[in-house]
């Protein structure tokens, strides 16, 4: 159904797609590649042009030297994505849902503001990354670049059409490309293996440490923490133990597949930068003039060619799991479902504005300076993901025989430890950057930052210590989650043979069902009760999927159809994937042909109708029967 806030018990990650791959497979390998798919729409955000920048910047700066960090970094990234995909296996949550049912609501909407910043930032480095990819293939200005990656927008949506597999698949494509460039690029550069040995030595001075933690910010992506608790339910699994450890143990595999990859891309980078820049001693402060000195430097065309082949694969694989962590973490933290077009077009135009402008003041040299920034950005909502992630996996109630062992603990809060410690260094140092810039306005910098910083070490501390606060004060402003209760009443109505009802998982359906269950009653009709489930995971997964909020819809409607035939009512229900809930509705009726569609109103007006779409009037104009539609107050 179409929507705009969504009742607690019908919530479940990416609706759409929500278990739709099927993973009973009886061989091994069918298995594992049943199973194979989610962290590589994950990997993307560790290679995207973010990335490019900093490992550009280390490698032209300080060569070998800083290889151990991407080690270490990748390292940190398999651990956090291997506890989110157990949170979305064992727990049957996202980590934006498991947040909303944990956090007071002022922690949550500050959890989901940061999220969304965080998201805004990484969009904004693959439009910049997609813009200079196309002006170096094929000379396009750059203001026009970032005004034409709005149109990928369109394509995502139409691909999200075919399942969730067929993107995994063009992701994976834009992966090997990027992988097949960068060892042609070291082929032709031809590093020495001696210095590739000495960079995997811990080193660190007062000149590196700045570039070492913008690498790290860069490596481990937050978002990724909530995208990869939701993908993993897009796969089929049974409900005991035995299948959620199966489980478990493919994505492992896949995770480490998946992100010793996207090392091995961010490695190509710094090597090449370290083995053609460091070594003649050229220091690189943008993209296009990495480019611009591969060829000269290599001896070859192919080299400028391939790199930017790579860049613009970058930039557009990133772009398509945008909108996936978008919507994931505003239905997680704010149970608000958003029309997928209008989402993506949000979080595009959040990052187009920014590029468009830095693009059109300050040009190439801005747009560099706009990449570390959103790296920044990034690091700074690091922190606000890894602590609840940690918090969850470890608690028993949540994640049963699943949940972290004491070693895993103690590994995962060394983990959270040093990234939170680095990425505050890195906020200081961007601060003081940013003070020193301000020259004669430097006050009113520090009266927007400082608040700024208290408020968010607040909400840090909050999350930390909040599994040991009062129960009284954790349970303070907390959103139950509990699924409607089904309609125990019923009222008179006209008489007809087959009435249809969709229902929604919200308080809307005891309105409906009552009338409808009026009229089945007086005259003997059947009801139909469907069901279409239009959110991203639904639409890319379908059916298969088997978590808490799953089998607690599913025991909803069991209730309620349980309810109806005591009443000696027959009922028949169907279940339905589709982003287009109006089409699936009036496809269904028209198989089913009923005699009356009772349908609950779901209160939109002018904009709202907008945002989260139109459901009721689509249904009335497109079929020849009664509709009769239903409020809160109807009698």
């Amino acid at each position: 159904m179409s929507a705009g806030p969504q009742s607690e018990g019908q919530s479940r990650s990416l609706p759409e797609v929500h278990g739709t791959v099927t993973t009973s497979q009886f061989s091994i390998w069918r298995r594992m590649f049943a199973f194979a798919g989610p962290a590589y729409l994950v990997s993307v955000g560790y290679m995207d042009p973010g990335n490019w920048a900093t490992d550009l910047e280390g490698g032209a700066r300080f060569g070998y030297k800083l290889l151990w960090v991407l080690v270490m970094a990748n390292l940190m990234a398999i651990l956090l994505q291997t506890l989110s995909a157990r949170l979305g296996i064992a727990g049957g949550r996202d980590l934006a849902q498991a947040c909303r049912e944990t956090y007071p609501r002022p922690i949550n909407l500050g959890l989901w503001v940061l999220c969304e910043i965080a998201i805004a930032a990484c969009d904004l480095a693959e439009v910049l990354g997609a813009a200079i990819g196309l002006n170096l293939l094929f000379g396009l200005p750059l203001l026009a670049g970032v005004l034409v990656t709005a149109t990928d927008t369109l394509l995502l949506l139409w691909l999200t059409r075919f399942g969730i597999r067929i993107i995994e698949s063009l992701v994976l494509s834009l992966i090997t490309v990027i992988g097949v460039c960068f060892l042609l690029e070291i082929w032709l550069a031809k590093p020495a293996a001696s210095l590739l040995v000495g960079g995997l030595i811990p080193w660190l001075n007062s000149q590196s440490l700045y570039v070492a933690i913008g690498i790290l910010g860069a490596t481990v992506m937050p978002h990724n923490l909530y995208l990869h608790s939701a993908l993993v339910q897009t796969r089929r699994i049974g409900a005991g133990d035995p299948e959620k450890r199966a489980a478990c143990h493919f994505n492992l595999i896949d995770s480490i597949i998946a992100l010793n990859g996207a090392l091995l891309v961010n490695v190509a980078i710094l090597i090449l930068a370290a083995a053609v820049f460091f070594q003649h001693g050229r220091v690189v402060t943008e993209i296009p003039q990495a480019h611009e000195l591969l060829e000269g430097l290599l001896g070859s065309t192919l080299a400028p060619i391939l790199f930017a082949v790579a860049l613009l694969c970058s930039g557009q694989s990133s772009t398509m799991t945008g909108t996936m962590a978008g919507q994931i973490v505003m239905e997680g933290f704010l149970n608000v479902r958003m029309r997928p077009w209008l989402r993506r077009l949000v979080t595009r135009m959040a990052a187009i504005v920014p590029a468009a402008l830095t693009v059109y003041v300050w040009g190439q040299q801005g747009t560099f300076r706009l990449l570390i920034l959103s790296q920044v950005i990034l690091s700074m909502q690091l922190p606000f993901a890894v602590v609840p992630l940690i918090h969850f996996t470890s608690d028993r109630k949540r994640m049963g025989a699943f949940a972290s062992r004491p070693w895993l603990r103690g590994l995962a809060w060394v983990v959270a430890i040093v990234i939170v410690a680095l990425n505050v260094r890195l906020v200081a140092l961007a601060v003081g950057e940013w003070l020193e810039a301000a020259g004669p306005y430097r006050w009113l910098v520090s009266l927007l930052v400082v608040p700024l910083a208290i408020a968010l070490l607040g909400m840090l501390l909050w999350i930390i210590f909040e599994p040991w606060l009062p129960a009284w004060l954790r349970r303070m402003g907390r959103v139950p989650i509990a699924v409607p209760k089904p309609v125990l009443a019923a009222l008179e109505g006209p008489m007809y043979r087959k009435i249809l009802i969709p229902v929604d998982h919200t308080d809307r359906d005891r309105v409906a069902i009552t009338h409808g269950a009026a009229l089945a009653r007086t005259y003997g009709a059947k009801l139909y009760l469907i069901h279409v489930e239009e959110d991203v995971t639904s639409r890319i997964y379908g059916d298969l999927s088997s978590t808490a909020e799953v089998e607690a819809g599913r025991r909803y409607v069991q209730e309620v159809v349980e309810w109806l035939r005591q009443q000696g009512i027959e009922v028949e229900v169907a279940v339905s994937h589709s982003p287009d809930p109006k089409e699936e509705i009036v496809r269904l009726a028209r198989r089913i042909e009923p005699d009356l569609v009772v349908m609950g109103a779901h209160g939109h007006k002018g904009l709202q109708d907008l945002v989260f779409g139109t459901t009721i009037s689509g249904v009335r104009h497109a079929l020849d029967v009664p509709v009769l539609i239903v409020s809160g107050g109807s009698s």
